[in-house]
């Protein structure tokens, strides 16, 4: 993980010690294969990656909003996160 991300992450720890240095990714269109989505967001900072990928245009240069496209699709949002949505 990039250093950037596990400072991010250290809250969640209790020392930097504990974050994990590597971790597992999956793409977007394994993502897409799932029979159902659910998406969890929490937070202001996520508020404008949160409007791009459920309200803009379709793009690979925001690769979330490819779920646009999925038919089941569940979004949970906190008030923070969704602050800029339509």
């Amino acid at each position: 993980l990039a250093e950037e991300t596990r400072k991010a992450n250290a809250r969640f720890f209790a020392s930097m010690d504990d974050v994990p240095r590597q971790a597992l990714t999956m793409g977007v269109g394994t993502i897409l294969k799932a029979k159902s989505i659910l998406l969890v967001v929490k937070g202001a900072d996520k508020a404008d990656i949160v409007h791009r990928a459920l309200q803009g245009p379709i793009t690979t240069d925001c690769p979330a909003s490819l779920l646009q496209t999925h038919p089941h699709l569940t979004v949970l949002l906190d008030r923070a996160a969704a602050e800029k949505l339509a």
